[in-house]
């Protein structure tokens, strides 16, 4: 691969680390209660469903992923497990007040289950159909710009996910200096936030399972 390339990738994987949606929300949420390490490995666990999704829409067949893509019952699951996740995270015990306010919040991040982070990452991130139609159509456009070379293609994106990783590390410890600054009232205001901006990702991505994408841009617009 030429420089022009590696800088490209390098650039869609920056630009793919600040795409809202609730990775990029929990991803700082993470960093801030738990600590650095918790948000590297939730971290890890989205990437490795990124790894997922690419190897997927590079072995898959065209016709299979353009119709799951737009299966309605994916949409579904998918919403109804971020709903799920957002009502946990907004009913969570210890997301209470008088919870938050006798505990001792700067040890939480001892207590981290490292491989519940990891798997909620992934599950998190591979739940989210959208994510499968980027990579199926990064894939699809790429791809023959690398003449369809399998090293070449593989090489392209693995530094799309380097770009992407980096920057989460330089979000991760901005969000960590922060920490010093939570007290327990702004931690349940952040996790009762992160609750509701799940439950309404969920509600979105319901409602795009069951309405045409044209009808719910004239909707949006």
């Amino acid at each position: 691969m030429d420089f022009y390339n590696i800088k490209n990738a390098l650039l869609i994987g920056f630009f793919m680390a600040f795409m809202i949606g609730p990775v990029f929300f929990m991803l700082i949420q993470t960093s801030i209660l738990k600590g650095a390490r918790a948000a590297i490995i939730f971290d890890l666990g989205v990437i490795i469903g990124d790894i997922c999704f690419i190897l997927l829409a590079y072995y898959g067949s065209r016709s299979l992923l353009e119709k799951i893509k737009d299966d309605p019952r994916l949409f579904f699951i998918g919403g109804l497990v971020l709903i799920i996740y957002g009502l946990i995270t907004y009913f969570d015990k210890e997301n209470r007040k008088q919870a938050l306010e006798t505990s001792k919040v700067l040890e939480v991040s001892i207590k981290n289950n490292y491989l519940k982070l990891f798997v909620k990452g992934f599950f998190l991130n591979f739940i989210n159909i959208g994510v499968l139609t980027f990579w199926l159509g990064a894939v699809l456009v790429i791809g023959p710009s690398l003449d369809m070379s399998r090293s070449a293609i593989f090489s392209y994106f693995g530094f799309i996910i380097l770009g992407y990783f980096a920057t989460d590390l330089g979000k991760i410890f901005l969000a960590k200096r922060l920490k010093a600054k939570m007290t327990p009232a702004i931690i349940f205001r952040i996790k009762r936030i992160m609750g509701v901006i799940l439950i309404v990702c969920g509600v979105f991505l319901m409602i795009k399972g069951f309405i045409p994408n044209e009808h719910l841009n004239q909707f949006i617009n």
